[in-house]
């Protein structure tokens, strides 16, 4: 199983990005994808998910009413369009893919089973 996540990128204060995780590799039904984070020297924190037929999404604190996740099941891909972003947000992005369906494993690491390599967000003040 493969997460290729594209997007990432340097912008400034206040602009926006997009992120998208296609995944690959094997058949996939009836999965939750989702977005972790890591700043420098920071625990890796929890930043979106959304259920399979993406009836359900949730967000960190931190990011609610800025960013949006949304999916495409016919191309197993997920996206995370972040907007006002603040130089907080800078950190590496990690798509995810697990089986979990409860609000706790949606929403920490142990709720995914595949993890992408990373993508790079720079906010500059």
């Amino acid at each position: 199983v493969q997460l290729q996540a594209y997007g990432g990128g340097l912008v400034q204060a206040g602009g926006s990005l997009r992120l998208s995780c296609a995944a690959s590799g094997r058949t996939f039904s009836n999965y939750a994808m989702g977005w972790f984070r890591q700043a420098p020297g920071k625990e890796r924190e929890f930043v979106a998910a959304i259920t399979w037929r993406g009836g359900s999404t949730y967000y960190g604190d931190s990011v609610k009413g800025r960013f949006t996740i949304s999916r495409d099941n016919a191309k197993d891909t997920v996206y995370l369009q972040m907007n006002t972003l603040k130089p907080e947000d800078t950190a590496v992005y990690y798509c995810v893919i697990g089986w979990a369906t409860y609000y706790y494993t949606l929403t920490h690491q142990t709720g995914y089973d595949y993890w992408g390599q990373g993508t790079l967000v720079t906010v500059s003040s």
